[in-house]
C-alpha cells in the first residue's frame, strides 16, 4: 500500500470514528467541566504521573539502544521520546516513530536499520505489557472484553499470514529472500528480549503502563467519574488497543470512542460526565507532550527544517547484522 493510500485510510477511519463520537455527543447535555480551583490539583497529579511515565519510556529507549551497542545519553533518550510522541500526535502515518528512529541514528551515529529494529523491539514490549495487563483484568476481574473477539482473531490471523508469507517467499524468490533479510535485521533487537534482560525490560514496560493507568484514574476524580486504579488501567488498555487501528494524527476519533466505551463498561457515569472526562484525558495526554516534543526538536535537533529533511529522505533498507554476543 502506497504512502498516500495509507494516509487516506487513516483519515477515513478517523473520520468515521469522529463522526460517530460527534453524533453521540451532540445528543447529550453539554458536559460540565470542573472549575480551575477544583481541577488543578488533579490535573497536576495527572501531568506528574504522565511525566514519570515519559521518563520511564526514555530510560527504556536508552536501555534498548545500549543492548544494541548504541550509546545514548539520558537527556537525548527522553528528548527523542517526546519528539516521537509529538510526531505521532501531529503528523499522519505514525511519522513520529520514523522521526524518533532517524534522529536517534543521526544523534548517535548508529545505522538507521539498527534504530528501526530497536523501535520494533520497543513496540513489542508495549504490546506484550498491554496484552498482559488487559488479559489479567478481563480474566481475573471478569471485566468485559470491550472489543469483538472476531476483531482480535482477525488481527492475530493477519499477523500469522504475514509471517508465513515472508517465510515462504523468503525461501523461493530473490525478492522474498531480500525481504526476509530485512525482516531478520529488524527483528534482531527483538530476539535479544528472550533473556533475563528482556524480562527486566518487560517489567519496566508494565510499570510505566501502570503509571499511565494512574493518570486515567486520577483524571476520573477530576471529571466526577469514579475510577479505581484497575478501572483506569482497563480504560487505558482499551484506548491503546484502539491506537493500533489506522487513524489520523492524535488517533482522532478512535481514541475518544475507546475511552467512552471503557467508561460505559466500568462505571455508571452520566453521558455529559463521560464526555468531560474524554476532554480532560485528551488534554493531559496529548497537549503537554506535543509541546515538549516541539521544544526538544527545536532546541536539541535543528527544528522544523531538520524534521522535514528526515521525513522527506528515503529510508535506507536495513541490512542483516550479526547478533551481538549478549543475544
Amino acid at each position: 500500500m502506497t504512502r498516500s493510500r495509507t494516509i487516506a485510510l487513516q483519515l477515513a477511519v478517523s473520520a468515521v470514528a469522529l463522526a460517530a463520537v460527534v453524533w453521540w455527543a451532540t445528543r447529550q447535555p453539554l458536559p460540565h467541566l470542573p472549575g480551575a480551583g477544583a481541577a488543578l490539583p488533579g490535573i497536576g497529579a495527572g501531568l506528574a504521573l504522565y511525566a514519570l511515565a515519559t521518563l520511564l519510556r526514555g530510560g527504556r529507549w536508552r536501555a534498548l539502544l545500549a543492548d544494541a551497542g548504541t550509546r545514548c545519553s539520558r537527556g537525548d533518550a527522553v528528548g527523542l521520546t517526546t519528539i516521537g510522541y509529538m510526531g505521532n500526535n501531529a503528523l499522519p502515518a505514525r511519522a513520529g516513530d520514523v522521526m524518533k528512529a532517524l534522529l536517534t541514528a543521526r544523534r548517535t551515529g548508529a545505522p538507521a536499520a539498527g534504530t528501526f529494529g530497536v523501535l520494533v523491539a520497543e513496540r513489542m514490549l508495549d504490546a506484550a505489557a498491554l496484552g498482559l495487563v488487559f488479559a489479567v483484568l478481563v480474566t481475573t476481574l471478569h471485566l468485559p472484553l470491550g472489543v469483538p473477539g472476531w476483531a482480535l482473531g482477525l488481527v492475530a490471523g493477519g499477523l500469522l499470514v504475514a509471517f508465513a508469507a515472508t517465510f515462504v517467499l523468503g525461501r523461493h524468490t530473490a525478492a522474498g529472500r531480500r525481504l526476509r533479510a530485512v525482516v531478520a535485521a529488524l527483528l534482531a533487537p527483538s530476539r535479544r528480549l528472550w533473556s533475563g534482560r528482556g524480562a527486566a525490560l518487560l517489567a519496566l514496560s508494565m510499570a510505566l503502563w501502570l503509571v499511565e493507568g494512574g493518570v486515567y484514574a486520577v483524571l476520573g476524580g477530576v471529571a466526577g467519574v469514579h475510577l479505581a486504579l484497575l478501572d483506569g488501567l482497563y480504560v487505558m488498555a482499551l484506548a491503546n488497543i484502539a491506537a493500533l487501528v489506522p487513524a489520523a494524527p492524535g488517533y482522532v476519533g478512535t481514541f475518544d470512542a475507546a475511552v467512552l466505551l471503557g467508561i460505559s463498561l466500568v462505571t455508571s457515569a452520566s453521558h455529559p460526565t463521560a464526555l468531560a472526562y474524554v476532554v480532560l484525558v485528551r488534554f493531559v495526554l496529548f497537549v503537554p507532550i506535543t509541546l515538549a516534543g516541539l521544544v526538544a526538536l527545536v532546541a536539541r535537533y535543528g527544528g522544523r527544517r531538520e524534521a522535514g529533511a528526515l521525513l522527506r529522505a528515503p529510508q535506507p533498507a536495513p541490512h542483516p547484522q550479526p547478533a551481538s554476543a549478549s543475544a
